[in-house]
């Protein structure tokens, strides 16, 4: 996308809505009714729960048995490494690290995405190559670089743990035999579903009240006026389509490393080089470093990068300012998941290697 293609998709997003963009000058509060009306049309809140995924229902046994899994370490070969370590649920869903330490202290490519809000995204992996959670959570268990397991060697695993497979029993009732990858999938999947942060002041917004100061209402009629929202719409602010990083000005190696060339990796379209899924900005302030390299640490920076780089504008200091203050009123209510205590294991349970 062009500068004038992220104008025109701005353009569109506010006309079918039947808004405009409040203009914020950085004096200037812009009238709260109005802003919340466009905001309302562009974004939405956050829901409190998701009771379905792909129309089937999840159960709360499912859940729980996802919850168990996602603080599994046998669920690697080293048996040192669950889900939680790379994305953990106290930090925000990620690690806050630039590359997550995987299998035998092997740094992986990209930065880990948060898990919070992630079943909203319309698909997974900075490139989207999952298409839902509940195949994406079958990637990093295989990956060589992270869990560096097989599918084979996790079923004897669980097979070999007796309350594993009572409980694989009631979460996949009726099925011939229940403990499989693919249930595991399931049940991660199912466990994801609830890791969302609804109630951010930002959704306070919306629902009416005054949560939103001066500052950070201009910051959202920037966030509009600018472009931000050509690619930053929706509940979770992003994680619905693909951009190339760097419309206008590609940024240098030390943001974008040259041999990581995105979604072109999965579609092999000369069009999709350094095309990316765009970032859910939702808990944004809690998951630095940002983009997918994890090189930028500092909001207001990366802030500034985005505008030149995406949408062709020097934002000021105030207006920088302004868009990271309100960055941070999408901060929800973080998920309170209480650690499960995991059964033990038997003599046939495969040892770490």
């Amino acid at each position: 996308m062009r500068p004038r293609s992220i104008a025109l998709a701005t353009a569109l997003a506010l006309a079918c809505a039947g808004l405009q963009a409040a203009p914020a000058a950085s004096g200037d509060t812009p009238d709260a009714a109005s802003l919340r009306e466009t905001a309302k049309a562009l974004f939405g809140p956050i829901p409190k729960k998701v009771d379905s995924v792909r129309g089937q229902a999840i159960t709360a046994e499912q859940i729980e048995l996802g919850k168990s899994l996602w603080f599994e370490p046998r669920l690697s070969r080293s048996h040192v490494i669950s889900c939680n370590t790379c994305h953990n649920v106290a930090t925000g869903g990620a690690d806050n690290v630039p590359t997550s330490i995987g299998h035998g202290w092997q740094k992986g490519p990209r930065n880990s995405p948060t898990v919070f809000n992630a079943v909203l995204n319309a698909a997974q992996f900075w490139d989207g190559r999952a298409s839902d959670l509940k195949e994406q959570a079958k990637g990093p268990v295989q990956a060589s670089v992270e869990m560096n397991n097989t599918p084979e060697r996790v079923e004897a695993t669980l097979r070999s743990i007796p309350a594993y497979v009572e409980a694989f029993k009631r979460a996949f009732p009726g099925e011939r035999e229940p403990v499989s990858f693919e249930n595991m999938a399931r049940a991660l999947e199912a466990f994801e579903t609830t890791l969302l942060t609804p109630d951010s002041r930002f959704d306070q917004f919306l629902a009416g009240r005054n949560s939103l100061d001066a500052a950070e209402l201009r910051g959202l009629s920037l966030f509009i006026e600018k472009g931000c929202v050509a690619c930053h719409s929706g509940p979770n602010f992003g994680g619905q389509a693909y951009y190339p990083f760097g419309v206008v000005e590609r940024p240098g190696a030390d943001v974008l490393p040259a041999d990581d060339k995105g979604r072109f990796a999965v579609t092999n379209t000369a069009s999709d080089e350094y095309v990316f899924r765009a970032a859910p900005l939702r808990n944004v302030e809690l998951t630095a470093p940002y983009f997918h390299s994890g090189k930028v640490w500092d909001l207001g920076q990366a802030v500034a990068i985005m505008g030149s780089s995406q949408l062709g504008h020097e934002l000021d200091a105030a207006e920088v300012e302004s868009i990271t203050r309100f960055l941070k009123t999408l901060t929800g209510r973080q998920p309170q998941v209480t650690v499960p205590v995991l059964p033990p294991s038997t003599a046939a349970t495969p040892r770490p290697e």
